[in-house]
């Protein structure tokens, strides 16, 4: 056998087609990790450094003069959509470690669409990118299969379902967040609450809403299926929700959306109607994006730390690129309620 694999490796040096990826396999690291090593970057570990640098003499390799040129630390920001401020807050948090890092970052929306998730890959490729971070979105398990034999780190950001037990994930609390929203509204003397619930496929959404009828139990009060309606996280389907509650024949005095671009909807929705936040419904949002402490009125919300988990997203998918593991697979970081004065005791009560 230690014949066979000295015979391939001088016909491997006699061909010099050894590959990085080959490189990367040999040693049991991931192929930016290689890529480093080859372009004398000092973020590899003296023995991970030592043990791709014998391969690399064993094996003959040399890098193109022009790979050495155009090499450039970069990660892969994905995202499903980019048209709400909730991505921006993400891609500062990230955009400030990066930088620091002396890390560039590509940002891409792949719109949950498979023909742009395989362009994609396609161009992911051809930058060889050093690690990738994944928001609110899934690649499907035939690209998540393709980075894993790229050997490129993968760190997810607020995942839609369960991910795969190899993969970190980075989110918020959720369900204590839709909790504390729902307990707020209880304290305030609100009964009837109603819900405009984020996309059910999303693992935050069902977070929240989890949270809000697990306060609603603890009060001592039944679920009222009519009480929730669907929305899609935008502000459109917090004004189409918020009317669908309205109309009921006993609409709620109080509605909980899970996202603050659907409470703004929900807030307009009241406005064409005549009535008025907070007197004659309170509505309390998630995320508090900055926009929404100037909204009329300022708008009470739970807030995730977006900002925070697009750095910690970064950390990690480094210290993965430097073949570290993370100190947790498994971050959850805290959410906050912050009152404002878009809530208030229900009129009978006030």
């Amino acid at each position: 056998m230690a014949a066979r694999e000295a015979g391939a490796e001088t016909a491997s040096k006699a061909r010099g087609k050894v590959t990085i990826t080959e490189i990367a396999r040999q040693a049991g690291v991931s192929v930016p990790t290689v890529s480093r090593v080859v372009n004398g970057r000092s973020d590899v570990s003296p023995q991970t450094r030592a043990r791709v640098e014998d391969l690399l003499r064993r094996h003959g390799y040399r890098k193109r003069p022009q790979a050495a040129a155009s090499h450039a630390a970069l990660l892969d920001l994905v995202f499903n959509d980019l048209d709400s401020p909730w991505a921006v807050e993400i891609i500062r948090g990230v955009e400030e470690v990066a930088h620091a890092a002396g890390v560039g970052t590509v940002v891409s929306a792949i719109h949950g669409r498979s023909g742009d998730a395989r362009e994609w890959m396609r161009n992911l490729r051809a930058r060889a990118s050093d690690g990738v971070i994944l928001v609110t979105s899934d690649l499907g398990p035939v690209l998540h299969e393709q980075l894993r034999i790229l050997g490129v780190p993968l760190v997810v950001v607020d995942p839609t379902g369960s991910p795969d037990l190899d993969t970190p994930t980075i989110g918020a609390a959720n369900w204590s967040g839709g909790l504390a929203a729902t307990e707020h509204l209880l304290s305030l003397g609100h009964r009837r609450i109603g819900l405009i619930a984020g996309p059910s496929r999303l693992l935050c959404s069902r977070a929240r809403f989890d949270g809000y009828r697990a306060a609603l139990e603890a009060a001592g009060i039944a679920l009222d299926e009519s009480l929730v309606v669907p929305g899609d996280f935008h502000p459109e389907s917090g004004f189409t929700g918020c009317n669908t509650l309205l109309d009921l024949p006993e609409p709620p005095t109080a509605v909980f959306a899970a996202s603050d671009q659907m409470a703004l909807g929900a807030i307009e929705a009241l406005r064409r109607r005549g009535l008025r936040v907070p007197e004659d419904m309170s509505v309390l949002g998630f995320d508090d994006l900055p926009e929404v402490r100037w909204s009329a009125p300022p708008l009470t919300t739970v807030r995730q730390p977006l900002a925070d988990m697009g750095k910690l997203a970064v950390r990690t998918v480094l210290r993965l690129a430097r073949d570290e593991q993370p100190d947790s697979p498994r971050v959850e970081l805290g959410t906050e309620l912050v009152i404002r004065s878009s809530t208030a005791a229900p009129r009978s009560q006030s």
